[in-house]
């Protein structure tokens, strides 16, 4: 095994490659067999990447989802925390619906 020293002037790319590491680590120990010496068949590789992918793009609609509903319960908490100054142009700060993650509100003005 070579081993290298090396300075990182970058955090970012130091801990992903010491994550890589630690993958490599994880993988010896279950397999018993590097990456490099693994005989599989291109095919299985592919395969292997694909499914990886398709895991990443769950990943991605998860956190994307999860956002997405941060967002609203804040813009939700704005609203309900919104202080009525003027009473003839708004009548009821409480006019919120919430339907599943959406939410609407009205806002009555006098005519």
């Amino acid at each position: 095994m070579n081993k290298k020293e090396v300075t990182f002037r970058d955090p970012i790319v130091e801990t992903v490659v010491d994550k890589f590491i630690s993958r490599s680590d994880v993988g010896y120990k279950k397999y018993g067999i590097t990456l490099d010496s693994d005989p599989q068949d291109i095919y299985v590789w592919l395969n292997h990447l694909q499914e990886e992918l398709m895991d990443a793009v769950l990943y991605l609609q998860k956190a994307k989802t999860e956002i997405t509903t941060l967002k609203e319960e804040a813009i939700l908490d704005k609203i309900k925390n919104i202080e009525v100054k003027d009473a003839v142009a708004v009548r009821s700060k409480k006019k919120i619906a919430t339907s599943g993650s959406h939410y609407t509100f009205t806002i009555d003005e006098e005519d």
